[in-house]
């Protein structure tokens, strides 16, 4: 029907609006960061003057990633003498899309009921009628399956830049990135087992909403209460699968100029980077999805708020969707600023200090947690 194609355009302009605008402003907490972190000043040179006058708006220097972005189209694109063509020009794309299309399946709200949230519009409201939407673009039983699917795909892109730009470090690069990679997500996969383990299911989405309960009474029933090993190893995980300092051995700059991107420049130099900050985005908001609660505060259902005890606080429909898409939002800019804090924090491994925490410490880990956790879920089932 025309109602679900109208959500779901809604749904797609405001993910794709919201990971560009991370991917934007990430650029900027990076430099910030570091800049606050070593007592210097940081970003703060580009601005934008208001037409016809002489104020400039600096505004901390926030017009840096905008500034880089004109200055990455315009610049002249650069091609080895010896690469090949169609593979060179397609690996940024199979780097860059799929981290796009992970945010599909994760909920960034709860259920949208337009005939409430449009309840003062009585023509608007019974246009759609009784029609309820799950606040997520793709509402895919499997989604967790879905991500690890995508995330897959990335290194088939970064293996391809490797080897298509006909460069020694370059491929160097590509190896590297394609055995870090393979580690790591198999020690993701086997760190949300657990919760699927508690949760009974692998749909985000349900995910959750499991997560708005209570455990002990009290603490509210986030993964990181549940899961709080399987928080620390996932967390890790994933910034090794995107290759983030200290896991960044593919793009070592004093060891292999930019690893397997070395050969790019311009607007495709641009989208390898673009992509690396909007997985720290996604990183962020799968960490959210399943360990902190997702987009609901603690006690905080879809009618309002329910306290220990049952002590309810109703609130109107459209506040309650504001309030969700606001906490994730916060959520998950809370966990990208922390994997920056920790960018500039740790030091970068050795390659094989970097595999050898993957194999011989955290996969034993990831292992003994879900052991552990399957003896619990059976024990208290039995």
């Amino acid at each position: 029907m025309i109602q679900d194609l109208v959500v779901t355009a809604v749904f797609i302009g405001y993910a794709v609006a919201v990971l560009l605008l991370f991917g934007t402003v990430l650029t900027w907490v990076e430099r910030k960061q570091a800049a606050i972190m070593s007592d210097r000043i940081g970003a703060n040179r580009a601005y934008v003057r208001i037409p016809f006058t002489q104020i400039k708006l600096v505004w901390l220097g926030l017009f840096h990633g905008l500034a880089d972005g004109i200055k990455m189209m315009l610049k002249e694109d650069f091609t080895p003498d010896a690469y090949d063509r169609f593979a060179f020009a397609l690996a940024p794309w199979i780097v860059f899309t799929p981290v796009l299309l992970v945010f599909a399946v994760i909920p960034f709200g709860g259920t949208l009921v337009p005939s409430e949230l449009f309840s003062g519009l009585p023509s608007v409201a019974a246009w759609f009628g009784d029609r309820v939407y799950p606040m997520q673009i793709a509402r895919v039983d499997a989604g967790l399956l879905v991500v690890f699917a995508f995330g897959g795909v990335t290194i088939i892109g970064t293996m391809l830049a490797g080897w298509s730009s006909s460069n020694k470090f370059s491929m160097l690069g590509a190896l590297r990135a394609g055995s870090q990679m393979i580690s790591y997500e198999l020690i993701m996969g086997l760190t949300v087992l657990g919760l699927i383990l508690i949760y009974g299911s692998v749909d985000l989405d349900a995910i959750a909403r499991e997560q708005s309960g209570v455990v002990l009474g009290v603490l509210p029933a986030w993964g990181i209460v549940v899961q709080p090993f399987a928080a620390t190893l996932f967390l890790t995980a994933a910034i090794a699968e995107n290759k983030r300092i200290p896991f960044d051995l593919p793009e070592a700059e004093s060891e292999l100029i930019a690893g397997y991107f070395t050969e790019y420049s311009a607007m495709k130099m641009g989208l390898f980077m673009f992509a690396e900050f909007i997985e720290i985005a996604i990183v962020a908001a799968l960490f959210t999805t399943l360990f902190l609660g997702g987009y609901n505060l603690p006690f905080m259902t879809d009618a309002g708020f329910v306290l220990p005890g049952g002590r309810e606080f109703p609130l109107p429909h459209g506040a309650v969707v504001l309030i969700q898409l606001v906490v994730f939002l916060a959520k998950v800019m809370f966990m990208a600023s922390f994997q920056i804090l920790i960018r500039w924090s740790l030091p970068r491994f050795r390659y094989d200090q970097l595999l050898k925490f993957a194999w011989k410490f955290m996969l034993p880990l990831a292992l003994v947690n879900l052991l552990v956790t399957a003896v619990v879920v059976w024990a208290l089932e039995a």
